[in-house]
């Protein structure tokens, strides 16, 4: 079973080291796989299911008469981060979610991203780094100033199902503008970050800024990202930025594990017309031309703002609706894409301490 293409993975389950044991004990044939994404939401089942199916299709006498036990675990790795910086106590991968420029949805992709993440049953964080607009306070539902924990650590707000939340939205007033230059957004976005008592995250998505220009390359540099997200519109001048913002990333090292492609089509509620405002296609040019993935092209539609406006994003507001599944499939091909790259092995060793010898008598 080890050739097996799952299409979620887009490789064999031998290619993913996913195949934990095959015991054959009697008339009853044990597998157990372990993946290194999410899997309690309903796509392990999946997994399971088209498995057995296969085995079914193309092992048919080697099976038969067998009763098939397939048991799919979880375990969620910290993986790569770029060179020189090593990752954050309590947070095993950062995806950072970003645009070339602003106006194409990119915190409304991250919180649903996000909020997707945990459905699938990762404990998730969202780091608010945009420090300029900040958004995900209002997008979550949540205000209030977060608890001090030992006059040292800030304990994130947490909201929807316990999805930790930090931003500069909570330390200041609402309509309060942030007249900062660079290095001092820089700071505030490294004490959020490093300031704040993450405990066991399996992912932290970060949305950051829009643009690609000096404050987000430093931020780029400076925080230890597993991977990143590009979000856009099929529009040619938001294509345009965020080819750039893909570029930047590809300068940093940092694994860009596809791009999301928003407001791709709107279906008219009256009448059902479909029609590609923003120009069609964009997204998956851009993904071709940059040897990335097409992750997913979400709709033009006046529910996801309404929602996300309310406190109450499309996920957790419409748990069940086509566009929920979208973003779930989105948040699977994420950790699935992740799940695939190189593992960080740092963590397991402690920090290297060097103790100099005593001198010779």
């Amino acid at each position: 079973m080890g050739e097996y293409v799952d299409e979620l993975l887009g490789v064999s389950l031998g290619d993913a080291k996913a195949v934990k044991s095959v015991t054959a004990d009697g008339d009853r044939l044990e597998i157990k796989l372990k993946l290194g994404l999410p899997t309690s939401g309903g796509y392990g089942e999946r997994l399971a299911n088209g498995l057995y199916a296969w085995l079914q299709a193309e092992h048919a006498e080697a099976v038969a008469g067998l009763t098939v036990n397939i048991d799919v675990e979880s375990e969620i790795r910290s993986h790569a981060v770029q060179a020189g910086l090593v990752p954050i106590s309590g947070i095993k991968n950062i995806i950072a979610v970003a645009s070339g420029k602003g106006g194409v949805g990119k915190s409304t992709t991250a919180v649903n991203l996000a909020l997707a993440l945990q459905a699938e049953g990762a404990k998730v964080g969202l780091l608010d780094a945009d420090i300029y607009g900040p958004s995900q306070p209002r997008m979550m539902g949540i205000s209030g100033r977060p608890e001090l924990v030992d006059q040292k650590k800030i304990r994130p707000k947490e909201g929807h199902g316990g999805l930790k939340v930090m931003s500069i939205g909570f330390l200041i007033d609402e309509a309060e503008p942030m007249i900062w230059r660079g290095p001092m957004v820089t700071q505030a976005l490294n004490q959020l970050l490093g300031e704040t008592l993450w405990e066991d995250i399996d992912y932290l998505i970060v949305d950051l800024p829009p643009g690609t220009g000096d404050i987000q390359l430093t931020l780029s540099q400076k925080i230890p990202v597993a991977g990143s997200v590009i979000v856009t519109t099929p529009q040619d001048i938001a294509l345009l930025d965020a080819r750039k913002g893909l570029r930047m990333f590809e300068k940093v090292n940092v694994n860009v594990l596809g791009v999301v492609e928003n407001m791709s089509t709107h279906i008219c509620s009256n009448c059902g017309h479909e029609e590609h405002i923003f120009g069609e296609g964009g997204g998956l040019a851009l993904a071709t031309e940059q040897e990335a993935e097409l992750l997913a092209a979400l709709p033009l539609d006046i529910n996801i703002r309404q929602e996300a406006d309310s406190g109450f994003p499309t996920v957790v507001a419409q748990p069940d609706s086509p566009i929920t599944e979208i973003y779930r499939d989105l948040a699977l091909k994420v950790a699935a894409r992740l799940s695939l790259t190189k593992v960080d092995h740092a963590a397991k060793f402690g920090a290297i301490k060097v103790v100099p010898s005593a001198p010779k008598q």
